[in-house]
């Protein structure tokens, strides 16, 4: 009888870890010190966190702009490309995650430079991990409020609406009339705004499990959706991400 009980209490020991994990924010760090790396990648593992770290800024932009990350630590002084320059880079190709710059560097101007480049906040060197992580706390909260707005029926994300009730659509007072496919698209949308969504996902979520991504329809009807949502306004709200999927943002 001993073996159901340790296998229990084993399933409840591991449960928590299993469920942190599957809900985890992924992290990318560009910081060229592998000690400093090294210690901050550690301290956000044990906060539930997945982490990559690139040593080298042009590898670091590169694995940023292929994978979706929820925050980005960088340090300013890097080889190959500087934490500034990937910064801006990716604010330049519409990348909106949240940033935070590291750097030993502590005068008004080398602030302002980070800043301005696209940078959400910033932190000096020697830091203690306690304020990194409260500062990556407070960026992820700010970050989700953000995105949408929900009050039990009601999406909301910019100047478009979606009443989950009545199953009305409308931009910035103005009804869109929807499809069923269209609307089931758009509410996809809104439920995971910020986030880069996948063909792969669209058609599971909307269509089903046994939907043939080798076809076109998604794109068909991610045309029609646009169309009826930014058709005559000036902000485009869905961005495609070539060979990789769209994202509301």
């Amino acid at each position: 009888m001993a073996a159901p009980d340790n296998a229990k209490t084993l399933f409840y020991f591991l449960l928590p870890l299993w469920l942190r994990t599957i809900s985890m924010f992924k992290i990318g760090i560009a910081e060229d010190d592998v000690k400093i790396a090294g210690l901050i990648r550690s301290g956000l593992e044990e906060q539930g966190y997945d982490v990559t770290v690139s040593t080298n800024g042009q590898v670091a932009l590169q694995t940023f702009l292929d994978n979706d990350f929820q925050l980005l630590i960088l340090d300013v002084m890097m080889p190959g490309m500087s934490g500034v320059e990937i910064c801006r880079s990716l604010r330049q190709q519409q990348r909106e995650m949240p940033i935070l710059m590291l750097t030993a560097l502590g005068s008004i101007d080398d602030k302002v430079t980070g800043l301005s480049s696209g940078a959400d906040d910033y932190l000096l060197k020697p830091f203690h991990f306690k304020e990194l992580l409260a500062r990556i706390e407070a960026l992820l909260r700010r970050h989700k409020k953000e995105a949408v707005v929900q009050e039990d029926h009601l999406l909301r994300f910019d100047d478009i609406s979606l009443d989950t009730y009545s199953k009305e659509v409308s931009r910035a007072g103005q009804p869109i009339s929807l499809t069923a496919k269209e609307y089931l698209l758009l509410e996809l949308f809104l439920r995971n705004p910020n986030r880069l969504l996948s063909r792969q996902y669209i058609a599971e979520r909307v269509w089903d499990v046994n939907f043939d991504t080798g076809t076109n329809v998604i794109d068909v009807y991610m045309n029609f959706l646009r169309n009826k949502i930014e058709k005559g306004f000036d902000r485009k709200l869905i961005h495609t991400k070539i060979g990789m999927g769209y994202i509301l943002k």
